[in-house]
Formats: C-alpha cells, structure tokens, sequence
C-alpha cells in the first residue's frame, strides 16, 4: 500500500532495510556520505549534511546576528583591563614555572625539604582564610550553643565528686597502713611496751588475746582504723607527722595515651619535706587496688632553675611540674623508662590543707623565684601573639604540626633542635620576633645541649588547656578506650560519637550523619593512621578547638553534648 504524505510518497520498508537487531561491524557501518548516495531524499526535503557539524571558530562568528548595537566605550575599556590582566598573568606563571624548573634541576630536593613542602602547601596563600577543614572543625564548638542541661550536669558532677572522694580516701587510707606499718615494724619502742603489757596480763590463749597485748613487732592489722588506734609511740610521732600532709592529684606529661590516663595521687609530707605517690588502679569492674608509683623519700627538682633544689611546700600547686630521673624508680612502666624523665603534672591539690601549713612554714623568696616569674611573663606574651594567629585555625595548625614534629623526630626520643623548630615556625606561618625566639629558647634549652622536646616547646610557645578542660578530654578519652591501650579505633569513635543535640541537626540545616563526618574528617587528617587514633592526637584535636573558646564552661559542654560523659 503507498501512501502520500504532504506531496512525499511513502512505501513499504524492503526485506534489506529491517533492522537485523545486531550491531554491524565498523567496516560496514555508513557514512552521512554514502547513506545520502544510496537514499536521495526527495527534493522537498533538505538534505542534512552531518559532516558540516564542526566545532571552529568561524562557524561561531558566522551564527552571530549582524544586527546587535556596537559596544560601548565602558565595556570596550573593561574589556581590554581584561585583556591586559590576562595577559599579564600569563607572563607572570610562565616566568615562575621557568624559575622553579631551573631551581629543580640546580638543586634535588632532601627528605627533609620534602617533609616542609608537604605542610607548607597547605599553609599557602591561606594564612587569612579558612580552609574547609577549618570550618568543619569549627562546627563542634557550635555545641556550646546550646547550654548542656544543668539538672542532668549537676547530678553527674556530684556522682563524679562522690566517686573521686572515695578514690582519694582508699588511696589516702593505704598511704597511711603502708607507712605506719613499716614504722610500727622498725621502732624498738614496740618490743619493750609489749613486753610489759605481757608481763602485767597474760592470757592463757594467744588467739583469743586482745590485739593491744600481742607482740606486734610483725603485726598484721585487720584494718587501716585498726592501725590508726593501736599503733601510738612516744618516741617516734609517726601518725602526727603522717598527718601533717599535702595530698594531690596528678597526671604523667606523655604522649602515650595509657601513661597519661593514670589516675596518680600524691602527699607531700611537712614534717621531712618527703613525698610520695600512688595510683589508683581499677581491675575490671568491681576489683581496685592502690599501689606505690613513686616511694617515699626526699627528692629534688631534676631541671629547670630548681634543678638539684630539694622539693619544698611552695613547689606544689596546680599546674606544677615535678621532675624525677626514671632510673631511680624501678617500679615505673617499662613505657615510662624509655625517656630519662619522668614529669609530673599537678592537676589537683588540697587547697584547705595547703593553706593552712603554708602559714606555718617559712619559705623566702630567692632571685629564682623572681627569674621563674619573669620566664612566665616572656611566655605569656609569646602566647597572646600566637594564639591571635591560631584563633580559628587553630585544630588544623597544632595537629599539623603534631605529625610534622613526629616525622622529623627520626631518634623517637621527642627531642629536636633549634634550626627545627625555626623551620616549623615558618612553614606554619606563625610570625615570631627573633627576639622572642631566642630568649623563649634560652629559657627551654637550661641544659644547654642544643635539643628540646617538641611538646615542651610547643606548650611554651603556644600554651596549653588549663587543667580543667584537660580533664574532660581525658576523661573522653577513656570513655573511648575501654581496653586502656592508649589508642582508639576509628571505628569505635564512630560508634560513641553523637550528633543529636548539635544546634544544625536541631533547626534541621544538618543532619547527625553530616556532623558526624565533618568531625571523622577533620579528627583523621590529625592521625598518622588512617584507622585509628591515639590519645596525643585526640588531645591536639581539643587543644586546637580550645583556643577559640573562651569560657571554661562553653568547652566542657562540647565535649559533653557528643561524648555523653
């Protein structure tokens, strides 16, 4: 059947022109060419040349209308403005890469070179702006908000205190039996004022015979009350001089995350100017034991102005350091003797019983106390010209500079040079006098052998959490670390993490899927491994956010909301 449609003749499709439902080879497949020669098209219908379909720039100059208006003189100047600039900016890049293959064929890059280009490519042109890390890691302290909800943080705070009061009693209790004992054992008065009581009453059965009228030269005491009212000499006070204490809290000062979750607790004694200290371990979850980490004896200040000055009551207060030389304590982690200090740092102190004995004890004020004082004012200034510079950047820059410090670190002792740390400095972009550099120098470099440990010098230059906001990212931490490994997988945080009560997932502008990653990303760009994350890095990460946040309370509510602690 023909049929006609607007003047074209139309006609059944031939048995060669089906479609076979394969593909043909690329030999014979056609051409716009070859298939117009075999298929003219009625005259009626123009013939469509695909081969004239090209892109140039002829062709685009031909379809512009002759009719548009002649252009301005205004955009006829900011076109040539444009032009020039472009041009400019061409000549300019091409003379930089000419320069910098010249410098790379002079001179082949060092692995230490290549450790500086890394960092410093993220560094670049971006000193006043904010990189997408950078935002990410500014959207936790959004949490702050958002005020945490002080019935629920009230009645946490008073189960913690309750907690901790009775860690410090158990602790506090052994220190006592451990030392009444060993004075008890050691006092010849004993063996004389039992030999009267035995001669004035003897029962007939040992077992039965009040406790006051044995023998306790080798006494074994059912209780630390127990020892506390028998135990009472003439010639030797020891539970007055035992009495007269300065208990604390402390913590290690290392980037091993299981040494620095040590829960430490110490006394300095008035009577003999000893110390002492213990930690508080917890087994499993009802088993706790409290053992000696340091023994009791008079110990001196092993560096700094103080070095080789007996410890004095002045000395402890919250934020001191103490020093100690780990080859004298025998009971330390092996972790711990690997570097030839042990430091301590002071986060708690009894205050009501610091004051009192301070009254009575006389300690002047010598020219080292001046010096230390006028140290800490050189800091503190080096410190608020930082930390302007860190003040929203600041998570990007100090876990940045945490894993530069570590690859440099080749002796993996945390000890570095002067020249090191100059070169940080500069990659970073954190702007320092040389003044300053040189007097904050000479005051870390005391020993004078040219090395200082890199987290030293940045807690100097930098600064640090007061010990407040640290004990809420430790205890975070530990929260994560439930095996006490010191590290933490990433998949764990994950788990822990939460995102619910963030100010954007509640107005809807985010999701807890979307917080959760920005945190994820900005935590691993701050790890050495990808799958995992140790305590050193987690603190950084906090130590950054800090810098920014003012109040101590708007801190602890953001690590709070999402840690759950």
């Amino acid at each position: 059947m023909d049929l006609e449609v607007k003047g074209v003749a139309a006609s059944p499709r031939s048995p060669t022109q089906t479609f076979s439902g394969r593909r043909k080879p690329l030999q014979q497949r056609w051409t716009s060419k070859s298939w117009a020669i075999r298929n003219p098209c009625p005259p009626v219908v123009p013939r469509l040349d695909l081969g004239s379909l090209v892109d140039s720039d002829d062709e685009e100059q031909d379809i512009i209308p002759e009719d548009l208006p002649a252009p301005t003189g205004k955009y006829k100047l900011k076109y040539q403005q444009y032009k020039t600039e472009m041009k400019e900016g061409y000549k300019q890049y091409s003379q930089r890469n000419a320069e910098k293959t010249k410098s790379n064929i002079r001179h082949q890059p060092s692995p230490r070179n290549k450790i500086d280009d890394k960092y410093a490519q993220g560094e670049e042109a971006i000193t006043d702006d904010l990189t997408t890390l950078d935002r990410k890691a500014l959207l936790q302290q959004r949490y702050a908000d958002n005020p945490y909800h002080a019935q629920q943080s009230t009645r946490k705070s008073n189960a913690e205190i309750v907690a901790a009061e009775k860690k410090k009693q158990s602790v506090a209790e052994q220190v006592m039996l451990d030392h009444l004992c060993r004075a008890v054992i050691s006092d010849p008065e004993q063996n004389v004022t039992t030999e009267k009581q035995e001669g004035a009453c003897v029962l007939p059965d040992s077992n039965i015979t009040p406790l006051r009228f044995r023998k306790r030269t080798l006494h074994e005491p059912s209780s630390t009350a127990a020892v506390l009212n028998l135990i009472r000499t003439h010639s030797t006070l020891t539970e007055n001089m035992l009495s007269h204490k300065v208990q604390f809290d402390c913590r290690i000062i290392s980037r091993n995350g299981r040494d620095a979750c040590r829960e430490l607790v110490g006394f300095f004694f008035i009577h003999d100017q000893s110390l002492t200290i213990y930690e508080y371990r917890q087994f499993g979850k009802n088993r706790t034991n409290v053992l000696p980490f340091i023994k009791k004896n008079t110990y001196s200040h092993q560096r700094g102005r103080r070095k080789g000055k007996q410890y004095q009551l002045g000395d402890f207060y919250i934020g001191a350091n103490l020093t100690f030389l780990s080859s004298d304590h025998h009971r330390l982690p092996e972790s711990i003797k690997e570097n030839t200090l042990l430091i301590l740092r002071i986060t708690n102190i009894d205050l009501v019983a610091s004051d009192y004995l301070r009254t009575d004890s006389v300690e002047h004020e010598d020219d080292t106390a001046r010096q230390e004082a006028n140290d800490r004012l050189i800091f503190k200034a080096i410190q608020d010209k930082l930390k302007e510079q860190l003040h929203k950047r600041g998570v990007r820059i100090l876990t940045a500079m945490g894993k530069y410090f570590r690859q440099l670190d080749k002796e993996g002792n945390g000890l570095l040079d002067k020249a090191d740390f100059k070169q940080a400095l500069k990659v970073f972009h954190l702007e320092m006098s040389e003044k300053d550099f040189e007097s904050s120098w000479l005051i870390l470099n005391d020993n004078g052998n040219g090395k200082v440990d890199y987290g030293e010098f940045r807690r100097a230059l930098i600064g640090e959490m007061n010990e407040y906001r640290k004990s809420f990212v430790r205890k975070a931490f530990m929260k994560l670390d439930f095996n006490k490994t010191g590290s933490v997988p990433i998949i764990d945080i994950r788990k822990c993490y939460c995102a619910k009560k963030h100010p954007q997932v509640i107005s809807g502008h985010s999701t807890e899927e979307e917080i959760k990653l920005s945190f994820l990303e900005t935590l691993k760009d701050a790890c050495s491994k990808s799958d995992e994350v140790s305590y050193g890095e987690f603190e950084d990460y906090y130590e950054g956010l800090s810098i920014g946040v003012v109040d101590d309370e708007d801190f602890v509510t953001i690590l709070r909301t999402p840690w759950g602690i």
